[in-house]
This record gives C-alpha cells, sequence and structure tokens, in this order.
C-alpha cells in the first residue's frame, strides 16, 4: 500500500509539473518561432524555421538598459526590506510589546489590499516630495509592500530560535546586539535568505508602479518592454515571448541557485 500510496502521489507531482511547465515551454519556444509559424495550425510544438531575430530586435531596442533598471530597483527594494523587516520580526518575536497581535494583524491586513488601492495615495505623496520620474519611487513602493509580509516569515524563524542559545551569548560577554549578529542570524539564515529571494522577486516583476511614478521611459524596468512589442497594427508575438523569456530567466536562475535554502527556509517556517 506505501508503494501504491508513492506511486499515486508521484503521478500527481508529475502532473502538477506538466501544468506548471508547458506555458514556460510554449513562451520559450515561441520566441524563437517566426509570425507565420506561430499561427499555424495544428501548432508546431519545435520550430521548424528556428530563428532569434526576435532577441537581436529587442537587444537593439535598449532592453539591456530596462535590464539593469529591473535589477537595480528588485536589489535596492531587497536590501531595504531586509534592514527594516529583520529586527522588526525579531523584535516582535522577542519582545512583550503592547498591542502586538494588533501589530501582526494589521500586517496581515495590508497583503488583502490590491495595490491599485495605494497608487493614487502614494502619487500625490511622491509628487509633494519630488520623487516622481526617480528610481526612489518604485523601490520605496516595492519595499513598503514587501516589509510586511517579509516580517511574518522571519518572525516564525525567529520564534523557532532557541532563546539558550542567547543566554549562553550572554554570559560569554555579548550584548543583545552582539548575540543577534553572531547567533540568530546564522540560525535563521534559511528564513532570511527565502524573504530576499521573495523580496527581489517582487520588486522585479513591478510594472504598475513603475510606469505609474515614472513617464521617463530610460527609468522603467523590464517588464515594461511588452508596450514595444505591441504595434499599431498588431502585436508581434515572438518579441513579447522573447521579452517574457528574459524576464523569467533571472527568476529560474534563483531557485535553482537557492533551492536548497528555499525549500530549507519554507519547511522550518512551516514548523510553528
Amino acid at each position: 500500500m506505501k508503494r501504491g500510496k508513492g506511486l499515486f502521489l508521484n503521478i500527481i507531482g508529475v502532473l502538477v509539473v506538466f501544468v506548471y511547465f508547458v506555458p514556460i515551454y510554449w513562451m520559450v519556444i515561441t520566441s524563437f518561432k517566426n509570425e507565420s509559424e506561430i499561427f499555424k495550425s495544428p501548432p508546431s510544438f519545435w520550430p521548424h524555421d528556428f530563428q532569434t531575430s526576435s532577441f537581436l530586435n529587442i537587444l537593439n531596442n535598449g532592453i539591456g538598459n530596462n535590464f539593469l533598471n529591473s535589477f537595480s530597483i528588485a536589489t535596492l527594494s531587497m536590501i531595504i526590506v531586509l534592514l527594516l523587516a529583520v529586527p522588526s520580526a525579531y523584535g516582535l518575536a522577542r519582545f512583550s510589546i503592547k498591542g502586538k497581535n494588533s501589530i501582526i494583524m494589521f500586517f496581515l491586513v495590508t497583503q488583502m489590499l490590491p495595490s491599485t488601492i495605494i497608487l493614487t495615495p502614494l502619487f500625490i505623496m511622491f509628487n509633494k516630495f519630488g520623487l516622481l520620474n526617480t528610481y526612489a519611487a518604485p523601490i520605496i513602493t516595492t519595499a513598503t509592500l514587501g516589509i510586511p509580509f517579509s516580517i511574518l516569515i522571519l518572525r516564525t524563524f525567529f520564534l523557532n530560535a532557541p532563546k539558550e542559545l542567547e543566554e549562553a551569548a550572554k554570559i560569554d560577554g555579548c550584548n543583545r546586539f552582539t548575540a543577534f549578529i553572531r547567533i540568530v542570524i546564522p540560525i535563521t539564515r534559511p528564513g532570511i535568505i527565502v524573504s530576499a529571494a521573495i523580496s527581489f522577486l517582487f520588486a522585479w516583476g513591478d510594472l504598475i508602479f513603475s510606469i505609474t511614478f515614472n513617464k521617463d521611459q530610460s527609468l522603467w524596468p523590464l517588464t515594461t518592454q511588452v508596450y514595444q512589442a505591441i504595434g499599431q497594427y498588431g502585436i508581434e508575438w515572438n518579441s513579447i515571448m522573447a521579452i517574457a523569456t528574459l524576464t523569467v530567466l533571472p527568476v529560474v536562475i534563483i531557485f535553482v541557485m537557492l533551492q536548497k535554502h528555499l525549500i530549507k527556509g519554507l519547511v522550518s517556517g512551516a514548523i510553528k
């Protein structure tokens, strides 16, 4: 019965992977097809006329600058999230704070709000502070939205960290800050890596904030290149798929490089 149950679960796992893999595979092969082959019936599952002109076209259109914009926004947003979320989550996990449950509930509520609700007030605020048409606007916005989620994740890891290790470090001469840096941070590293990866990917996929706060197209991230593929007389599907492939590529690389840490972090965070 165990063998039959394992076989059934493996089949379910293969089906789930297949459902998620097919759209990605179709996106990649479409980027290497020409326009006539894309609309061919029945569709081809491998390009007969393998071409890279769609990638060359988007590279000539300055997609490298958009790539750097996305990387800069995502990296700086991730750094801000970690600098603020890590000590905040530690404080909520270790200290008795009046109204702590209300604060945590507030963080949960913020995750339920759609992004479009905060666009108008943020636009007015950034306009008053002169932050429109700068990198600061999308960086601050994505970081602000990522901080509550990261706090909720990291708080669980800090709750699972043994207090006895911190007490032992204090006996050896550490104060709370040095014990936090030398003991707690290394123990909760999987959770911090998970939080960093999620924050980076969230900011990497930003579209609405950048095009709302920045009219200067030189500041737009990689995701906005989709507009360049929508022409007056039609949609260049192979170019859109090429842009999507380049956009997804860093996500795949990050997951492959951090797969062990991500899985360990997610599983460890589920114990509590």
